[in-house]
């Protein structure tokens, strides 16, 4: 049996996001898929914008970078989802113009000052490990001030990913409840990317906006180089 291509699955896994959203009541055009190609070469998303895909997603800044540079003439919106140091930010804010791992005072200065503006979402972590990228949901309101107060960035909303020890669908009504928080400053900041490869049947039920889908699509990943 042929191994199936990233083409077929990227129309076979946008066709099961319609289907779950349609099962939830809701408008499968509301939601953005955001294609993830960690190792993948830039080649793989030639392939993949011929097939309709407008949204990709990178997570490392010298991996991303290379792409965008081969890919530049392609119609694509770049989003940054992966951890983010600041001292790379400037660098990414200049080929992504989404980035969806804003967590920490540190990076909401460096994109201060850019000379244009980027769209973010707040990554909240909900581990309760220092260690992992995302702010903690104590500091997540003074977080939402900091970014509201910098012209360079507009708040789209929040950001999480599901922890392994938890059901996506509890990790996600947690990520809800913290947004309550973001909306009480930004009421415009409505957008919520949640959901990935293995769970994004329960973030489109939990209201996600963004989609961050990666190996459901491309397959698996090569060996990092």
């Amino acid at each position: 049996m042929a191994t199936e291509s990233a083409t077929s699955r990227w129309q076979r896994v946008s066709e099961e996001i319609a289907d779950a959203a349609l099962d939830v009541g809701r408008d499968p055009s509301a939601i953005t898929t955001v294609v993830v190609t960690k190792f993948h070469p830039a080649s793989l998303l030639g392939e993949l914008v011929a097939a309709g895909v407008e949204h990709v997603g990178e997570s490392r800044h010298q991996e991303a970078q290379a792409k965008h540079a081969e890919l530049a003439d392609l119609p694509l919106t770049w989003h940054f989802v992966g951890q983010l140091q600041s001292n790379k930010a400037r660098a990414v804010a200049e080929y992504c113009s989404v980035i969806h791992s804003i967590d920490r005072s540190s990076v909401v200065s460096k994109l201060a000052t850019l000379e244009h503006k980027v769209e973010g979402f707040i990554e909240i972590n909900l581990t309760g490990d220092p260690g992992r990228g995302g702010v903690s949901p104590d500091d997540l309101g003074a977080l939402a001030e900091q970014v509201l107060a910098t012209p360079t960035l507009s708040l789209r909303g929040v950001m999480a990913v599901a922890p392994q020890d938890q059901a996506p669908a509890e990790a996600f009504a947690r990520v809800r409840q913290l947004q309550k928080i973001v909306l009480s400053l930004a009421p415009e900041a409505t957008d919520l990317s949640i959901g990935m490869s293995g769970d994004f049947r329960e973030g489109i039920a939990a209201g996600a906006t963004h989609l961050r889908i990666g190996t459901a699509i491309t397959g698996k990943r090569p060996p990092a180089t």
